[in-house]
């Protein structure tokens, strides 16, 4: 996976983001499906509800790209240093 650079990052469209108002963890194939779990906890400015919708665009990005899952919820994510684990959820 390589960076994007400002101009390679505005070509994709908001909908292929996990948090599309904010260009937040992009989700153009597997390794960026896998990033976008590993970085899931740390993102800030979001709502649980945004949170939520953009699991579950993870895991469709997931299923589409093959990326394994070993996480069935974002409760099972490892979380942010300095958190808790039921903050994550």
């Amino acid at each position: 996976m390589g960076k994007l650079d400002t101009e390679e990052r505005k070509e994709i469209p908001a909908e292929e983001s996990a948090f599309a108002k904010e260009w937040k963890e992009p989700l153009e194939d597997a390794a960026h499906v896998r990033n976008a779990i590993a970085r899931f906890n740390p993102v800030t400015g979001v709502s649980e509800s945004e949170k939520d919708a953009a699991w579950k665009l993870i895991r469709a990005a997931a299923g589409k790209f093959g990326a394994e899952m070993g996480e069935s919820s974002r409760g099972e994510l490892k979380s942010a240093p300095g958190k808790s684990k039921s903050a994550a959820s």
